[in-house]
């Protein structure tokens, strides 16, 4: 695709919309916003813009579209896919200056925001009024709310209260053409037309820029408790994932780590923790609402199944800063991995029953292709994190071998009844896998979407699809 580079009286049409001081072509700048938390990379823009209004959006964006200049959309850049990326030069947009929320209704259980606000501001404002926003992702203390759309993305509570999606009533977008929509109604049900609220959920950035969200919320669970249960096995312990479930248990959280990326963790940060030897993964399990004695039992429950899978002795959060300090273990193992090595990681999902089959094939395939792996992640959804460190490989072997093996892993992880991401969604790194989990005609679909929205195709380019 050739697109037009960003000359002096582009550049001053941009400042009469969004400000002068507002608009940045500086080289500083310009790498700041090249990159994000994916691997490496860095694709720097032509221009950051950063608009503050909706009407900027539209206005940017029908000159862009107008002019063949691409625009790539950009929240907090703590994506793990690459789709914030300018891979084309042209515009970043960034949305940080959207960042009000306008209005918490406490009748309707709704909030309405911009999505520059950061998820973490928003659970707490939200939970100063009784009220819950349940998606937390690892990054919630600095990921943006429009970001979560963009990727639909989780977090450990999504085991028992869902992902972004659930939560998201309707939406204003931008279009490319910079004609502005609302997608739903702020109602709960809704069988009026296509789901387009739904549709630009997960989109990535690629079908419009979303400027406003009603979100619903629930009441806040005012009562939770903390366990760490230590296996000898990590494939035993992701065998007990789906016991616990068919044990008619939900807990609030089921995390899995297994025991190299414990020990990452541990060697990088400030999180201190004792793990007997033989200890080869652990399960972090929440549980929550507003009766203890009701979560004790939950808890003892729990401990039963976990006992059938040969588990060590369990470590029940007795305070607060403990509790804390079992969820930083958790939240800072990609941090970790990430600042200390060269890594790929991946966001495989299966149905939880078979997250021991991919666990073990993981291993299996990275014997094969010469790379280790560190996994962990979201056990109850049977969302597996596989961070790939390079290690020894040699460059020619990180870059040729190891896509191969990669391959392999999803294909694996289809065979299991799975998917590519559960999460972090395509961008720009998965978007060669796509042909494993869709056939042509569904990928033509998706396609076809896109090229209805953008048929000049100027908005994200380069994301999802080769």
């Amino acid at each position: 695709m050739e697109y037009k580079k960003i000359n002096i009286d582009d550049l001053a049409v941009l400042k009469e919309i969004v400000g002068v001081d507002f608009v940045f072509s500086d080289e500083e700048k310009l790498l700041e916003y090249s990159s994000d938390e994916t691997e490496d990379l860095s694709f720097p823009p032509e221009v950051v813009l950063k608009p503050s209004k909706t009407k900027e959006i539209a206005e940017v964006l029908k000159y862009c579209n107008s002019n063949n200049i691409p625009v790539t959309p950009c929240g907090a850049r703590t994506g793990l896919s690459g789709g914030s990326l300018p891979i084309f030069g042209g515009v970043a947009l960034s949305v940080e200056r959207l960042n009000t929320i306008l209005e918490i209704d406490e009748r309707n259980l709704q909030a309405t925001v911009e999505p520059g606000v950061i998820n973490q501001i928003f659970r707490d404002a939200v939970a100063e009024k009784g009220l819950f926003y349940p998606p937390d992702p690892s990054s919630k203390g600095s990921c943006f709310l429009g970001g979560n759309l963009a990727e639909n993305a989780g977090g450990p509570k999504a085991v028992k209260y869902g992902v972004t999606k659930d939560y998201v009533l309707n939406l204003e977008v931008v279009l490319p053409t910079g004609e502005i929509i609302w997608t739903g109604a702020n109602v709960l049900k809704n069988a009026t037309g296509y789901d387009l609220t739904s549709l630009m959920i997960g989109s990535e950035g690629t079908l419009g820029i979303i400027t406003k969200i009603v979100f619903k919320l629930i009441p806040l669970p005012t009562k939770d408790i903390t366990m760490l249960v230590p296996f000898s096995s990590a494939e035993k312990a992701c065998e007990a994932v789906s016991a616990v479930f068919r044990a008619g248990i939900t807990p609030s959280a089921l995390e899995f780590i297994e025991r190299d990326a414990i020990d990452w963790t541990l060697k990088y940060t400030d999180v201190k923790l004792q793990i007997d030897t033989d200890v080869q993964a652990h399960l972090l399990v929440e549980v929550d609402g507003d009766d203890m004695d009701l979560l004790y039992k939950d808890c003892e429950r729990i401990f039963k199944v976990m006992e059938v899978f040969e588990c060590g002795e369990i470590l029940l959060a007795d305070s607060e800063s403990q509790k804390n300090n079992i969820w930083k273990l958790r939240r800072e193992i990609a941090e970790s991995v990430k600042s200390n090595s060269v890594y790929k990681e991946e966001d495989t999902v299966v149905p939880r029953a078979e997250l021991a089959k991919l666990l073990k094939g993981v291993k299996a395939i990275g014997e094969a292709y010469g790379f280790k792996s560190i996994c962990y992640g979201h056990a109850g959804d049977g969302n597996l994190h596989i961070n790939i460190i390079k290690g020894e490989m040699s460059a020619n072997d990180w870059n040729y071998k190891l896509p191969l093996g990669i391959r392999e892993i999803f294909e694996l992880t289809k065979n299991l009844g799975g998917t590519l991401s559960g999460e972090h969604g395509i961008g720009l790194v998965q978007k060669d896998y796509m042909d494993i989990v869709f056939s042509k005609k569904a990928l033509h679909l998706q396609k076809g979407i896109k090229q209805l929205f953008d048929p000049n195709q100027i908005l994200n380019p380069g994301k999802i699809f080769v």
